[in-house]
Parts: structure tokens; sequence; C-alpha cells
């Protein structure tokens, strides 16, 4: 719940900037460089342990889908894919992430994090997948202190709204760091071998 209250603070912020909140624009990095960011976190150390689930051949069908739509940057078409494999196996953490990915694809990252957060409570603790589970989180993060920047930049601020500013992003620099530590302790190594 906690990972909401930030956005929507950030929102109260601005509408108390005596405008109404814009609608969000894409802040940052193109999506893709962020896409592409997330997946690097998330390649396994060759003594890393990555455990994979057997998976529906139905699923795994509309995964190859998804990612060939992709590739071909047919966003939306990859959307549906993933939603379709989602109605088969809903808590299947790999294609939560990988929907994720794909809402980034789509600047949405409210849903992106949504999405790689389930991601995270429905799957292992750690390993490469765990990484990019709380990289997706951390994106969404970054984006949310550009735009509290690119607020002020549009119109500096003074007093209270200063102050609510100044807490805003005190409080998403706090998510942030969590979310760091957080990823981190997804990393785990497998037993030596002899």
């Amino acid at each position: 719940m906690r990972h909401l209250i930030v956005p929507i603070a950030v929102a109260c912020l601005l509408a108390a900037c005596g405008t109404a909140p814009p609608v969000q624009r894409w802040v940052g990095p193109a999506p893709e460089a962020v896409v592409a960011e997330i997946r690097a976190v998330g390649k396994a150390a060759p003594d890393e342990l990555d455990v994979q689930p057997l998976r529906d051949p139905m699923v795994e069908d509309l995964r190859e889908q998804a990612a060939a739509a992709e590739r071909a940057r047919r966003i939306v078409d990859a959307a549906a894919a993933l939603d379709k494999a989602l109605s088969l196996s809903p808590d299947d953490p790999a294609l939560l992430q990988e929907r994720a990915e794909i809402a980034v694809l789509q600047q949405d990252l409210a849903r992106a994090a949504t999405l790689a957060r389930r991601a995270f409570d429905t799957g292992a603790k750690v390993g490469p997948l765990c990484r990019r589970h709380w990289a997706t989180i951390r994106q969404r993060i970054a984006f949310d202190l550009r735009m509290l920047d690119a607020q002020v930049a549009a119109k500096p601020l003074k007093g209270e709204k200063l102050d609510a500013w100044t807490q805003a992003k005190a409080r998403l620099a706090q998510e942030g760091a969590e979310a760091e530590q957080a990823q981190a302790a997804c990393t785990l190594t497998g037993p030596p071998r002899y």
C-alpha cells in the first residue's frame, strides 16, 4: 500500500500548486532505455541460483508472441498477448514482470510498478527476476522524482507549497533507498561446488 501513497501525494502536491495536475507526460530516458536497464539488472551471474518454473505450452506460446510483437514494436499486440497469458496464469511472476515492462514501453509507470509489486509478492524473493521487479519499482520512483523537479522548474514554489514539495521529495528518496536495498537483497549465490 505504501507504494501507492507517494504518487497520490505527488498529485495532491501538484494540485496544491494552484493548478490542476497535468496529464502525466514522459520525463526522462526513453521507455526502451528504461526497459533495457531493468532487464540488464536481471541478468543472472554465473554462480547465481535462477529457478525457472515449468510452463504451460499455451502460456509459453503467448509469451513468444508477445516477445515477437515487442521486437516488431507492436507494443499493443505484445500487451494483449501477455494479458491473455495472465488470464490463464494470473499469478505467474515472470508473466507479471514481462507485462510490467510492456507497461513501461506504454509509458504507464504506475501500472508497471503495480504489476512488478504483484510479481514480487507472488514470486521468489531472490534471483534475477526479483531484481527486475525492484528495478521496475525504482524506475517509477525515479520518474516521480523527475516529475516533482519538472513542476518546480515550471513554477518555483514558496512557503507551504515548497515544504510540501520537500516532504514529497524526501518520501520518494526514502522509498528509492528502500527499493534499492530490496533489489540488492534479491541476489543469492548458489552453494559452493567442489
